[in-house]
């Protein structure tokens, strides 16, 4: 920890030598900001920006249509015309804006536009094809993708993992149990052990192929599993020994086996919130309720395809599928940028928004993180409009934190509800993850179907942080001091060597290092503390040359170039000002000119706008772009400058 007396004097020399800003213009863009966002806001209460993914998501709603033989030639028409809009220069489709051209991607949108009716020879489908083959064809796609493939008769059933149905019948002390999985892992997995059992054949009405994408022919090839460890080739073996073996398994099994599957889908098809409230879990379900026989107009049918028909953003011209959407995630934070506002338009707004939260709450309805933690209340919420078996701890500590620091007496027993659930889900090592606790177990990540490496949901550095910015506000009673101080552990663990944290759900270092230090100081962490003096230096060292922060999804798979991108964006530089602002950095340069940056980047009707992506799904696999991001963090930013210039803070 540095001299007290020291980091005083620092303190007065950078007030003496910055130039203050003229809180002039910043309060003009407050204005401007707070009257956009308030205008988004729907007469419910709540906000819900679009919630952007790669192309997968669009091309697999083509694939279903083809799958099915149910064909909206005008909404496909749409949807490809996004898709090529977002070819990039190497002919490939990105995971995200500006990134390069991915294998798995690639070939879902190439097939996803040739059934759609674009010619193979026309020179945007040349170029992709060319790409998709230097990186090794369709062969090397991923598992999802190959599943997606075999069902389309594009290769072999083979060339997937072995995934029986009877999996949902393996006991709870298996090495594998579906609830050892994340929650978005499970969704996906239950409905596809049905249309893997009874090997489902997409209708393909047009009988399209693309057999130009494999470098050989499918049905010869035998390396759709290339080794990626001792621990995983163990596990490919007993994979390809169960296939063999699976032939000899009595039917009763099976048939038990299909019923209790089947019954695990309904129960949690959520009615048009759909299964797990996500995509892939959602367009699986409605598959597999097919294959089991379910009619078309059969009300649970009905209700599973308007649950993914509600995440289409249709245009004039073109179309896209979200995999999801974000309305209490959106409203927590909206609501937290004006509650740093703090006027009566905005306190009206927030009123409105907590009023729409608090019945979103999940209290004593069947959620399935009580697996593994049989005795503790529900009190969470989740991220959609309706996802009742998964509130998670993201949400829910923002939801909790704003209503606490609403001052309502009205939200004390929703918010306390909140933190018994946020601390009885602490894990082990003093972390908290998204939805489960204790998710953990590694070497589920080199069975073959995980090739993703996303099958688990451990315990994140920004997850655990927002549950300590919330568990700093409630006092100090028992349980919450002792799940304070584990994380606080835990936190301070997870500081990597050059003073940034970690971001697993935005990205990324710029995005954890402000989580982290936002929660610090709610704690009453010193600005003065080593760990906090080690962020701020590290953030202060990536500031670009315009005075603002970027950086890109590269920074997962190439963790050296961490805190950089292609330019500065509003969501990032929000987020380095707000976390050098929590540091007690409020009148340095850095911040400063952080905040001009927002100023000259504001548009005429008072939001950014910035089309990088700004999440990982998955890191390196699934990225997402929040549109909401570039609305209501830099407002956020804005007013908390402006209280803490003029002392309201």
């Amino acid at each position: 920890m540095k001299d007290s007396t020291a980091w005083l004097d620092y303190q007065r020399a950078a007030t003496e030598t910055t130039d203050k800003l003229s809180l002039s213009g910043v309060k003009g863009a407050i204005y401007r900001s707070v009257g956009a966002l308030q205008r988004a806001q729907h007469a419910d209460g709540y906000w819900s920006f679009e919630l952007e993914a790669d192309c997968t998501i669009p091309a697999e709603y083509i694939l279903m249509m083809h799958y099915l033989g149910e064909i909206d030639h005008e909404l496909e028409r749409k949807l490809a015309t996004y898709l090529r809009g977002r070819q990039g220069d190497d002919g490939g489709w990105p995971l995200y804006y500006g990134g390069a051209a991915e294998v798995s991607c690639s070939v879902k949108v190439y097939y996803a536009l040739k059934l759609s009716g674009d010619d193979p020879d026309q020179p945007h489908m040349l170029r992709a094809r060319k790409t998709i083959l230097r990186l090794g064809g369709a062969a090397r796609a991923n598992v999802f993708t190959r599943i997606a493939l075999a069902m389309f008769e594009q290769l072999p059933w083979r060339g997937v993992p072995f995934l029986p149905v009877e999996i949902i019948l393996l006991p709870r002390w298996f090495p594998f149990h579906i609830y050892r999985v994340s929650y978005w892992s499970r969704t996906v997995m239950v409905p596809l052990l049905i249309l893997w059992t009874f090997k489902a054949r997409a209708r393909n009405p047009k009988n399209i192929s693309i057999r130009e994408l494999f470098e050989r022919d499918p049905w010869r090839q035998n390396d759709y599993f290339p080794t990626r460890s001792v621990l995983n080739r163990l596990f490919l073996v007993l994979d390809r020994l169960g296939l063999r073996l699976y032939p000899l398994l009595p039917d009763r099994f099976r048939r038990r086996a299909i019923k209790k599957a089947e019954a695990w889908i309904v129960e949690r098809l959520n009615g048009v919130g759909g299964l797990g409230a996500i995509f892939p879990a959602m367009i699986n379900a409605y598959e597999a309720l097919e294959m089991l026989g379910y009619p078309l107009n059969h009300p649970l049918r009905v209700q599973a395809r308007k649950a993914i028909d509600d995440l289409l953003i249709v245009g004039e011209h073109s179309a896209y599928c979200q995999p999801c959407v974000s309305p209490v995630w959106d409203t927590a934070w909206a609501s937290i940028a004006l509650q740093e506002v703090g006027d009566e338009a905005s306190q009206k707004s927030v009123k409105k928004a907590l009023s729409w939260l608090s019945a979103k709450q999940l209290l004593d309805q069947p959620q399935d993180w009580a697996y593994n933690r049989r005795h503790v209340r529900g009190g969470g919420w989740p991220f959609q409009f309706i996802n009742s078996h998964y509130p998670d701890l993201d949400d829910t500590a923002a939801v909790a934190y704003g209503m606490n620091r609403s001052g309502e007496r009205s939200y004390d027993g929703a918010v306390q509800r909140a933190t018994e659930w946020i601390c009885g889900m602490q894990s082990k090592n003093g972390g908290f993850a998204s939805f489960d606790a204790d998710n953990n177990h590694t070497y589920l990540n080199e069975i073959p179907f995980a090739d993703h490496g996303a099958l688990l949901d451990p315990p994140t550095e920004d997850v655990s942080a927002r549950c300590l910015m919330l568990l700093a506000r409630l006092g100090n009673s028992s349980e919450v001091s002792t799940a304070k101080k584990k994380c606080m552990d835990y936190i301070l663990r997870s500081q990597q060597p050059d003073g940034s944290w970690y971001g697993r759900w935005g990205t990324n270092y710029i995005y954890g290092t402000w989580s982290v230090l936002v929660a610090l100081e709610e704690e009453g962490v010193g600005s003065e503390d080593s760990a906090v003096r080690k962020a701020v230096a590290w953030l202060s060292s990536v500031q670009r040359d315009d005075g603002g922060w970027g950086e890109s999804c590269d920074t997962y798979f190439e963790p050296e170039e961490k805190g950089h991108g292609g330019r500065s964006t509003s969501f990032h530089t929000a987020w380095a000002v707000l976390g050098l602002m929590s540091a007690g950095e409020v009148h340095s340069a850095s911040v400063r000119q952080g905040i001009e940056f927002l100023l000259r980047t504001q548009h005429a009707d008072g939001f950014w706008r910035d089309p990088e992506f700004n999440a990982p799904g998955f890191p390196r696999v699934f990225y997402l772009k929040y549109h909401g991001y570039d609305k209501y963090f830099p407002l956020l930013a804005l007013a908390r400058y402006k209280n803490l210039t003029a002392g309201k803070n």
